[in-house]
């Protein structure tokens, strides 16, 4: 039986509503703050984030297609059914309303719209408002899923492009200094390499990519493929083409970050080196052309995110709430933490990040390679144990120094350190999961013996 392909305009479209999905808040300050960092070490710099920041959500979405699976729970159902509900949900959760998506409006407002008011009014009040008409067009765009890739593709992704190349070309066309000539910050003198797989967690990408299977699935059988082998093989080329986008753009924002610091000192925070670089380099109009880049970048990732949640949450409780509801409940929310401002939502997600991303990276590690062990569950289980396990040092070693003396994490975080390989890289996870692998194999094979 001959496989059914979609056309290539067919494929741009389903890659260009992935990348739409994907290039939110993080993707945006990350990168350039990475290269004010990295300095003269930018190329392992480029490497370390793309590998997390474009490599494993690709991979994500391709795990999803190629398991058959219809989603994260189904595809962490591998592991157990108690721990399919209780991962998808903080996975969701995380992704969602708690810290994506509110993320998304403060760093659009942050970056975009506050260095334009000046001493105008409060920015309390200003934040609110904008907030309120942000979540307002998210969840205009998020009721309406069967256009997905009208709204995203078509018609937010172009415009978005188009500001960024603006922006991007007259930094690269004007730099500040030559790249090698910037001294690294402390933090990026050595083990740049690890350093920047870790910042590339900030993006959330890798979790997202799991999350946004269940779109993009969808998208592609709407588009007539029904067959599970075709779909997964149509998700896993859009997907590819996603990639190779996003890498590029990391790139070139990693190097605008890196050649900004023969203008400005090391900001804070992405977000503040954007609005130098496009005040500099574009004048009054700078602050237009980043404040629209900004904020179409995080409206289309917030429709993703709030459309991924929405199914996902209507699947697993599909007796509690309709579709409407869920998108109505995640927007409200959002909108509330948004208000909290982007450095406590930058703060208190790193943590979750950290527990989250190790679980993350074994599930799509196992789903893509499950055919050499048959997808044995003991394998799942075993790999997931040991990982959790070291991953929740990894969350207590990320928390606030303030809650670490507070529940006197010290002597905890030294044994962890003087026990996990790689703990002080912020992999103390990987030979845990190694263990946990050899362990899951030999009972696979006891099993089968």
């Amino acid at each position: 039986m001959k496989k059914k392909r979609l056309s290539f305009r067919q494929k741009l479209l389903v890659a260009g509503t992935l990348f739409g999905m994907f290039f939110g808040a993080g993707n945006l300050i990350f990168p350039v703050h990475l290269g004010q960092l990295a300095g003269r070490n930018i190329i392992p710099a480029m490497f370390g984030f793309i590998i997390t920041a474009v490599g494993l959500p690709i991979l994500g979405v391709a795990a999803i297609g190629n398991t058959h699976s219809e989603g994260l729970q189904s595809l962490a159902d591998k592991v157990g059914k108690r721990y399919s509900y209780a991962f998808t949900c903080l996975l969701y959760l995380t992704i969602g309303p708690f810290f994506a998506i509110p993320r998304c409006a403060t760093t659009s407002f942050t970056a975009g719209i506050l260095p334009m008011l000046g001493d105008f009014g409060s920015e309390t009040l200003a934040l609110f408002i904008f907030s309120l008409v942000f979540f307002v067009c998210v969840l205009f765009f998020s009721l309406r899923p069967a256009n997905i890739t009208v709204w995203i593709g078509k018609i937010i992704n172009p415009i978005f492009l188009l500001f960024l190349a603006v922006l991007v070309i007259a930094a690269l066309m004007n730099p500040g200094t030559a790249v090698f000539s910037v001294e690294p910050d402390p933090s990026y003198q050595s083990h740049v390499l690890y350093s920047a797989i870790i910042e590339g967690y900030g993006t959330m990408d890798a979790i997202a990519g799991l999350a946004f299977g269940i779109v993009v699935i969808d998208i592609v059988r709407r588009m007539g493929i029904q067959e599970d082998s075709d779909v997964s093989g149509q998700v896993l080329q859009s997907g590819i083409m996603t990639g190779v986008l996003m890498a590029l753009i990391y790139a070139l924002m990693i190097l605008m970050g890196a050649q900004s610091r023969g203008l400005f000192e090391l900001s804070e925070n992405g977000g503040i080196a954007l609005a130098q670089i496009s005040r500099y380099y574009l004048g009054g109009a700078g602050s237009i052309v980043l404040a629209v880049t900004i904020t179409f970048a995080c409206l289309k990732t917030s429709i993703g995110l709030v459309t991924s949640c929405s199914e996902t949450f209507l699947r697993m409780f599909p007796k509690t709430c309709s579709y409407k509801t869920w998108a109505i409940l995640f927007t409200t929310f959002s909108f509330c933490i948004s208000n909290v401002g982007l450095s406590a939502i930058i703060n208190y997600s790193l943590p979750v990040l950290m527990l989250l991303y190790p679980l993350s990276i074994t599930l799509i590690l196992m789903a893509l390679f499950g055919k050499l062990f048959h997808h044995d569950k003991h394998v799942y289980v075993s790999v997931t144990a040991f990982t959790f396990i070291a991953a929740v040092f990894d969350f207590l070693k990320a928390l606030p120094e303030s809650l670490q003396i507070r529940f006197h994490l010290g002597n905890i975080l030294k044994l962890a350190e003087n026990t996990l390989p790689w703990f002080h890289l912020n992999l103390g996870w990987v030979a845990p999961a190694a263990v946990g692998l050899i362990f899951g194999l030999l009972l696979c094979h006891r099993k089968r013996a």
